[in-house]
């Protein structure tokens, strides 16, 4: 929101998985960046008056029919322009060059060689440099007016520029980490040939973001489902910020939070914050919605549900709403193809509320859907949000539901607490949790023998997960020190006592998901 006052990077996305990832490091250099579907008209692209343009990768062959083409008139704007892989590609097909199958595939670690050192895009980077390749095609001619800049053994055109023009391009893909220099080469297109201003920052933004904020509520009354989750809390609290007590939040306890957590969002928001916040207590609503149920996607229907029925319910008790309020993430927004713009719109299929009687009628305000994840914790640290939460690990709304494999119960919950309670706290102590995306325990519907106190027993087996993660659409299983699970499991055994054996998940993401249900 605001964000006409900044200067603007656009990314042009030809279906690559590394879309978000481009948009990302040009904010990491102080810049908003904004993807855009290749179909893009110049004239939409020429409004938003962007200091530069890159072209992302793509899975398709530029050799192929119906092959993804920009605008031939993006050309003609003015703007510089960084093609990557098959951005570089889709760019000398359209301008004069040629691209052939390159007879094998490519991927994985490369070392190019910087073969001309008056190369912009590669100003100060090393002679050989590490950079990550994926690609099949490959060009064999370059457009008239480009000069080679870089090489590799097997890649002739690995970088490519016309400095007249500003059309430079990459056959590799600087934005990934494996790209050594690859966040130096994106800077110097961005800062030093784009000549954009680096002020995007949360500082500016929580300025831009209340005033627009005001400006779209005036002095009507907004309602937050407020989850104590990151995105909902941050959400609120810059809400709240802007406009007082005309925020409402409503904060629904499912039964499924984690131990002592609903105390933590009353004591966090209702007396710190001193935000205007309603509670609902209808743990027995959903446990008596729950009972003898199994199924995974069920049991998550059901959760759905009930939460919409209570959350409806405890609406019709704030009065006149014209508002409400998600902390819908630019990830979101970009999956849903939704137009960026104001603040508001009118309710979509991708909200975070679904299936709320249509008669309600509110807008929705979305205060994050320009950020990506990290962005809302660097600005939940500049709202003043404690670090465990900012930093807390996703949890996903059902909360312990789709972690207690099989009937949920109230006393099966209260021991999915109780060990979920005690492996966090010992990861915090070996000082790990901030090494690890998602840390979980779940448990199990099946029972083991032991002997505990000289006594055989015969009770239920927790499992615990950790996992590392850049996205969440793939994870590699944590690998967590012996010492820290020996102190977990000991502790369980001990001060659990429906748990007599604790395991420990070691799958990966595929084939595994990160969540059991």
């Amino acid at each position: 929101m605001a964000i006409t006052d900044h200067d603007t990077v656009v990314v042009l996305d030809f279906g690559a998985q590394y879309s978000q990832l481009i948009a990302r490091r040009v904010r990491e250099c102080g810049v908003y960046s904004q993807i855009l579907p290749f179909t893009a008209s110049a004239d939409e692209i020429r409004k938003l008056a962007p200091k530069g343009i890159i072209f992302s990768g793509g899975p398709a062959s530029v050799r192929a029919e119906g092959s993804p083409r920009p605008d031939a008139g993006v050309f003609a704007l003015g703007i510089p322009i960084l093609g990557i892989c098959y951005g570089l590609q889709v760019m000398s097909e359209m301008l004069g060059g040629h691209v052939t199958s390159s007879g094998r595939k490519e991927y994985g670690l490369q070392n190019i060689t910087i073969s001309d050192h008056s190369s912009e895009l590669l100003s100060g980077v090393s002679d050989s440099s590490q950079v990550w390749m994926s690609h099949g095609d490959a060009v064999d001619r370059i457009p008239e007016g480009f000069r080679v800049t870089a090489v590799t053994p097997t890649c002739p055109y690995a970088a490519v520029e016309d400095s007249r023009r500003k059309f430079y391009g990459v056959q590799f893909h600087p934005e990934v980490v494996h790209s050594v220099e690859g966040d130096r080469m994106i800077r110097s297109f961005v800062l030093d040939i784009c000549g954009a201003e680096a002020d995007w920052n949360m500082g500016s933004f929580v300025s831009d973001a209340v005033e627009s904020i005001r400006k779209t509520v005036g002095s009507r009354r907004v309602l937050c489902g407020l989850s104590g989750g990151v995105d909902s809390s941050v959400a609120a609290v810059l809400i709240h910020k802007a406009i007082g007590d005309q925020l409402v939040c409503v904060f629904v306890n499912n039964g499924m939070l984690r131990k002592h957590e609903a105390e933590s969002v009353l004591d966090l928001f209702g007396r710190h914050f001193s935000m205007n916040l309603q509670y609902a207590d209808a743990s027995d609503d959903f446990l008596s919605a729950l009972k003898g149920v199994t199924e995974p996607e069920a049991k998550r229907k059901i959760i759905g549900k009930v939460f919409v029925d209570t959350f409806y319910r405890e609406a019709r008790k704030c009065g006149d709403i014209s508002f409400l309020a998600q902390g819908t993430l630019y990830p979101d927004v970009i999956e849903s193809r939704s137009p960026s713009g104001g603040p508001s719109s009118t309710i979509k299929s991708h909200h975070n509320v679904g299936g709320l009687p249509e008669d309600l009628k509110w807008e929705l305000l979305e205060p994050l859907k320009e950020l990506f994840k990290d962005e809302v914790r660097a600005l939940g640290k500049e709202l003043g949000l404690p670090d465990e939460l900012v930093y807390r690990h996703p949890f996903p709304g059902p909360g312990l539901g789709v972690r207690c494999i099989g009937e949920v119960t109230k006393e099966r919950l209260d021991t999915l607490r109780d060990v979920d309670a005690i492996f966090i706290d010992e990861i915090r102590k070996a000082g790990l949790y901030g090494k690890i995306w998602q840390a979980l325990a779940d448990l199990l519907p099946v029972k083991s023998v032991g002997v505990q106190g000289d006594e055989r027993t015969y009770r239920e087996v927790c499992t615990l997960r950790a996992v590392t993660s850049e996205d969440a659409m793939t994870a590699d299983w944590f690998r967590m020190p012996y010492e820290v699970l020996q102190r977990a499991a000991s502790r369980i055994c001990n001060e659990v006592p429906g748990v007599n054996r604790v395991l420990y998940d070691i799958t990966s993401k595929p084939p595994g998901t990160i969540e059991w249900e």
